[in-house]
Formats: C-alpha cells, sequence, structure tokens
C-alpha cells in the first residue's frame, strides 16, 4: 500500500504533542530533551509564553491578507531586522530555500543590469542553500543534486575557506557577479572557516564589483553569539538571508540586501503569496522581543563556550573523537567513524540530537536553556558517546 505521505524522509519512530521550553514530550508522555531544536528553528523553545500570546492575539485578528495590500507588522519587522543587519530593505518569502532564491534572482538581475549577459555566482563545496532547483543547483553537494540534472548553469564551485580559489575563478570568469557562502557551513558539519575568511571575501568582492551574499539561515538570530554570524567579522554584507529561528517555528524567511543591491528588486521581479503574513510576522516580531528582553544573544554566547569546555572535558583526547569545535550554540562533536545509529540511540535515552556528514554529532540548542540544563545535556551527550565508542569506563580514552 502507498503512503499518503510521499516518502522523502526517513522518520523516526516517534510522535510529539507538546513541549515546554528544551523539553518535548510523545503522543505516548515520554519526556526528550530537545538539542536540536527542530535543526535551529525553535531557539526560544517550545510554547514560549511571548511567542504564544503574539500568534494567539493575531491569528484572533487577521492571518493573512497578502502582499496586495500594506501590512504594518510587516513594515515594523523590517524595520527591526534592517536596524540589527546593517541592511536596508527585505523581501520576506517562507522558508530559507526562498530567501536564497530570493538573493540568487538579485544577483541575476544585478549583473544583467550591468550588461552581463550569463552572470554567475561563486558558491562553496560542502554548503547547503535548499532544495529548489536554483538553490540546490547552488549547494556543494553532489548527493543533493542526484537525480535532479540538469542543473542550473551560472554557479562556479570554490572549496570552502580558500579565498584565494575565489579570487582565480573571477580572474578567469568575467562574468562574476557576486559570492554566496555560509558563515559556518550548517549541514556540511559545522565547518568554521578561518578568522578573516569573510574579511577577506568582502574585500575581494569590493575589488571586483561582485554582491558579497551571506546565508545566514542557521546562523542568524542570535544562534553564534552575534544576532548574525557576520557581525563577528565586523563587515557588512550586500545581502544576507535567514529563516529557521527568526519565528520560532512559523515558516518564514528573509532576504535582506543593502545599496545598490536593496533597489535592484522592482515590482513584479519578485513575489510571495504568503510572505511576511500578518501571523508569521507577529510571531518574529515576539522573538525579538525575546532575544533582545532577555539578552539571549549573550546567552548563546556564553553557553556556547561552557559547553564547548565541556565537552572537551569529557571527551577530548580520545581515539575514537576526530574534533570538537562550535561557534556560539552550533556545536559539533566529529567521531572519527560514522555514527548514525547514535540518533536513533539518543532517542531511546531521550535526547533528540542529529549526525550530519556522516561522523559529525550536530547539536543547536536552544538559546533559553540553563546553565544546569547545559551541563546535563553535556553530561549525556558524552556518557551516549563512550557508550558507542565502547568506552565502558565512563571516561575518554586516552
Amino acid at each position: 500500500m502507498i503512503s499518503p505521505i510521499m516518502n522523502t524522509y526517513k522518520r523516526l519512530p516517534v510522535a510529539f504533542s507538546h513541549g515546554q521550553g528544551i523539553s518535548i514530550f510523545d503522543t505516548a508522555g515520554n519526556e526528550y530533551t530537545d538539542v536540536l531544536c527542530g535543526i535551529a528553528v525553535t531557539g526560544l523553545g517550545h510554547a514560549h509564553p511571548a511567542v504564544t500570546k503574539a500568534v494567539t492575539d493575531q491569528v484572533s485578528r487577521v492571518n493573512h491578507t497578502s502582499n496586495l495590500y500594506q501590512i504594518p507588522n510587516q513594515t515594523e519587522l523590517a524595520t527591526r531586522l534592517t536596524q540589527v543587519s546593517g541592511m536596508d530593505s527585505c523581501f520576506f518569502g517562507n522558508s530559507g530555500a526562498e530567501a536564497n532564491e530570493a538573493a540568487i534572482k538579485l544577483a541575476r538581475l544585478y549583473g544583467h543590469n550591468k550588461g552581463i549577459d550569463l552572470p554567475t555566482i561563486i558558491v562553496t563545496d560542502g554548503s547547503f542553500h535548499g532544495r529548489t532547483m536554483a538553490t540546490l543547483s547552488a549547494t556543494g553537494n553532489r548527493a543533493i543534486h542526484a537525480g535532479f540534472e540538469p542543473l542550473l548553469t551560472g554557479f562556479a564551485r570554490a572549496p570552502y575557506n580558500d579565498v584565494e580559489a575565489v579570487r582565480n575563478i573571477g580572474k578567469n570568469n568575467s562574468d562574476v557577479v557576486a559570492v554566496l557562502v555560509e558563515p559556518v557551513i550548517g549541514e556540511g558539519g559545522i565547518v568554521i572557516p578561518d578568522e578573516h575568511y569573510l574579511t577577506e571575501l568582502r574585500a575581494l568582492c569590493d575589488q571586483n564589483g561582485w554582491l558579497l551574499m551571506l546565508d545566514e539561515i542557521q546562523t542568524g538570530n542570535g544562534r553564534t553569539g552575534k544576532y548574525f554570524a557576520y557581525q563577528h567579522s565586523d563587515i557588512l554584507p550586500d545581502v544576507v538571508t535567514t529563516a529557521k529561528g527568526l519565528a520560532n517555528g512559523l515558516p518564514m524567511g528573509v532576504c535582506m540586501a543593502r545599496g545598490e543591491a536593496a533597489t535592484t528588486l522592482k515590482a513584479g521581479n519578485h513575489g510571495s503569496t504568503y510572505g511576511g503574513n500578518p501571523l508569521v510576522c507577529a510571531a518574529a516580531l515576539a522573538v525579538m522581543d525575546a532575544i533582545e528582553k532577555d539578552n539571549l544573544v549573550a546567552r548563546a554566547a556564553h553557553l556556547g563556550e561552557r559547553m564547548l569546555e565541556g565537552f572537551k572535558t569529557e571527551l577530548g583526547g580520545a581515539a575514537y573523537i576526530k574534533d570538537i569545535r562550535g561557534f556560539g550554540l552550533m556545536i559539533a562533536i566529529e567521531l572519527t567513524e560514522p555514527c548514525a545509529e547514535l540518533v536513533s540511540l539518543a532517542l531511546a535515552t531521550g535526547l533528540l540530537i542529529n549526525v550530519t556528514a556522516g561522523s559529525v554529532v550536530r547539536l543547536l540548542p536552544a538559546l533559553i536553556t540553563t546553565d544546569e540544563q547545559a551541563d546535563d545535556i553535556v553530561e549525556r551527550v558524552s556518557k551516549l558517546i563512550k557508550v558507542y565508542s565502547g568506552d565502558d569506563r565512563g571516561r575518554p580514552r586516552t
């Protein structure tokens, strides 16, 4: 019998009924500690009271009108996002893929406006930008491409964290109009570039008249210890996209731009039926309020340092550990062997985690996590990895 749901996901054998904070409960009443946040989405945890109130209040009035009309709280949200990001204008969609799609279209139009017939965007190996045809073509992962060829043209690929490779592509391709990169590669295993990577890319783009476009779908909204990850580098991109934690679980993405890029798209060039409707904007405004009121950006930086040090103490030096790294509340524990089974084993112990890139345990805790909860997560995840790796002594191997 064919399932009424297309077989596009390898779902775990559990369904959830409700959550509170960093805890979530399945339909049988079992409690789990959520260290994945719906893949970096519920940064304020589950059932956050301010978000719940904002959404309830809004849906009792009007939840959708379309972008044929003025949407006052969309304008308010755009104003606040431009203030915190340093950008000039926003386009709202429903997802990170749509935000990146808007950025790609913007870059192509920017190139055509300069008389470039085949505008090219430099992207990187190991990246993930989405699953639409344009964003999967930009993605640097062959497994994402497989079966969907022919891919879109107009992309040139460079190794991640290699500014010289980007420079060489530009020397040999006069059609380059933009560079699109993740400040930290998320789906590809939490790959953190050199400290000056973005600064050097900014200088290179300035020298060539290219747009610097940053995919902050996963890194944005306070997760790295700054509101946006590029703010660690003291640079401004021309275009920045974000989604995931933007509305704490309601579907929303945004493409922001400044300068010439902010005025490239004109009426009729792009659009979205649902994008930035009153309901999702109410949620996003409540998220921004909570992040500011509770100082959650600094909190993410503190928690990230605390948990990273904890994992290094518990697991550092073990023979089965290849690397332990993190950037705010994006934490990776890379094992020397594939470890996908850890996801199911963690679930059985009441933990929601993720394994990406085959051997990387990816943790994306909520920004509202307490110190005590953070320490408990470190202890439980470390124990899980030790047992899985045959370390029955309860301490790292030397």
